[in-house]
């Protein structure tokens, strides 16, 4: 079930304007997860783009290593209300995995697909102009599998949970279909900046 999460101390001054409305700061990086963290071996690695069951484009993970590489900093924002500052990530952005793959969006949404299962889904427009990338590195090191490494969907201008750890691709729809939170309750879209947390808000 979703619940409201976690409160804190209320922000100073200087960073009150950094942070959406009902987060607090941390500097901590907390992992939440729904079971047991899956440990994806690089050798094995797939990405994989699809419109419904039809594979697109795919790469190895030494093919995806090839692809142009993308440095972002800036701040996270969790659902469960904490907000981590200047995080430190590369990877590939979408633009760039469309490039490679020779596509233009086929669709207006897709759901990312992680290996535990998990789902997500964000509309393609908040994917493209930089905004999103498949991120393998953190702060200069690969991502440490508690954190969603090999790799994970980074898409930091929404909540975090729509940055889908352990991606292994992504799947075009011709609708905004839910993935797993939003069938539960969280918000089909997931602005922090609106406190969109739940179906209601």
């Amino acid at each position: 079930m979703a619940t409201r999460g976690f409160t804190g101390r209320p922000p100073a001054a200087a960073i009150r304007e950094r942070l959406p409305p009902g987060q607090y700061l941390t500097e901590d990086f907390p992992v939440l997860q729904l079971g047991p963290t899956p440990r994806v071996a690089t050798e094995g690695w797939r990405f994989t783009l699809r419109q419904g069951s039809r594979p697109l484009a795919s790469w190895s993970w030494d093919e995806f290593a090839q692809l142009p590489r993308t440095r972002w900093s800036g701040d996270i924002h969790c659902v469960t209300k904490w907000s981590k500052f200047d995080t430190a990530w590369e990877g590939v952005t979408f633009d760039d995995i469309l490039a490679a793959a020779g596509l233009a969006a086929p669709t207006g949404f897709l759901l990312a697909e992680s290996h535990d299962d998990y789902t997500t889904n964000v509309p393609v427009a908040d994917l493209t102009g930089g905004k999103a990338m498949v991120a393998t590195l953190y702060d200069g090191k690969p991502i440490p599998p508690d954190h969603g490494g090999p790799a994970r969907l980074l898409v930091p201008h929404l909540y975090f949970w729509k940055s889908a750890k352990w991606v292994k691709g992504l799947r075009f729809t011709e609708k905004d279909e839910a993935g797993f939170w939003e069938l539960r309750g969280y918000h089909m879209y997931g602005d922090p900046w609106r406190e969109q947390r739940f179906s209601g808000d």
